[in-house]
């Protein structure tokens, strides 16, 4: 037996902000422009006293009721998220009391955007392909949300709040993760950042101080700042030969795919590289029209809602790509197969 997602779950914040709540707080963004690039009509808000362990907890606590496998059996909890509650605790520690997990569990942390699912994936392959654990759970979630600045429309339109729980394990059933290819290119920190609020640089009067650019968008270095054409042309190149890479270290071709479920950035970005991959429009899963990017959480979450929506089926070949900030990317292959639930 080979290590499987065994069962995945999403939780999305209550709150929704439409294209036309933003219209009406900003009647200078042409969001109809918007909107047809990037593909979203409305995105999940984070309330104020909501955090991205909150989100996961709810998503966790829905796949284990599902009892797949008996909690005791759950040896590693992941935890991977850019946004946590402290500097310390690891949010993962949390966690495992809120789950009501054992102690014999191993918890910790992984500080990672859009590639931090299928990091998070090869993490939990290899321990249970090893035999260091039975089976891990793997919590995504983000809350970009409170690093925005309601006035910076590059960001504000596509960024979505969002948790997904993933199950992995040894399956009997036929489901199995295949190989890896991962990179970095840390040159390109500063292209995706939020500058201030770390050691590096704590927050003060100065970090605070808004600045509104060229193009009209507001922001301080409390803010989450992206330089859209930098973050494009870093994905348009790397990740189609990240997806090559892959397919010959899986000795695979590009037909015995059945579905490519990138990161969902957007869609424009996902309609680019598939033409750049010469990949079928069918074949590449989009779900981003009422999330939005829910960064370490989009994978999954789309995964899961396109099995749902009926399209993914067990049996299929699947090969999944995280890409974005760090720079950072990771992509895998596995079959779908998850486990009955008990």
């Amino acid at each position: 037996m080979r290590a499987a997602i065994l069962g995945i779950a999403w939780h999305l914040p209550e709150r929704i902000e439409t294209n036309e709540d933003l219209r009406q707080e900003n009647p200078d963004w042409r969001m109809d422009d918007l909107y047809e690039k990037s593909g979203i009509r409305a995105r999940h808000v984070a309330a104020n006293d909501e955090t991205a362990s909150d989100l996961g907890c709810r998503a966790a606590r829905k796949l284990l009721l599902r009892e797949i496998v008996p909690n005791e059996q759950i040896d590693y909890l992941i935890f991977c998220t850019q946004c946590p509650d402290h500097f310390l605790p690891s949010g993962a520690c949390v966690l495992q009391d809120s789950l009501g997990l054992g102690r014999h569990v191993g918890a910790f942390d992984v500080n990672l955007g859009c590639s931090g699912f299928v990091y998070g994936l090869q993490i939990a392959k290899s321990f249970v392909d090893s035999g260091v654990a039975r089976n891990v759970l793997l919590v995504t979630a983000d809350t970009y949300s409170k690093y925005i600045h309601p006035r910076d429309r590059t960001v504000r339109t596509l960024f979505g709040d969002g948790a997904a729980a993933t199950l992995i394990g040894a399956s009997e059933w036929g489901g199995a993760i295949g190989d890896f290819v991962i990179g970095t290119d840390g040159a390109g920190a500063e292209n995706l950042i939020v500058r201030s609020g770390g050691l590096r640089k704590p927050r003060s009067s100065d970090t605070a101080k808004q600045i509104t650019d060229d193009s009209g968008c507001t922001r301080s270095e409390d803010n989450l700042f992206m330089d859209g054409p930098a973050i494009f042309s870093f994905a348009i190149t790397t990740v189609p030969r990240t997806v090559k890479r892959l397919l010959e270290k899986s000795a695979l071709s590009p037909d015995e795919v059945d579905w490519y479920v990138y990161h969902q950035a957007n869609k424009y970005m996902l309609e680019h590289l598939a033409k750049r991959s010469r990949i079928p429009k069918e074949k590449m899963i989009v779900d981003v029209e009422t999330v939005g990017n829910t960064v370490s959480a989009s994978i999954p979450l789309a995964i899961q809602r396109a099995v749902e929506g009926g399209r993914i089926r067990a049996g299929e070949r699947l090969v999944l790509v995280g890409f974005g900030v760090g720079y950072s990317w990771a992509a895998c292959t596995l079959i779908w197969r998850p486990e009955p639930e008990r």
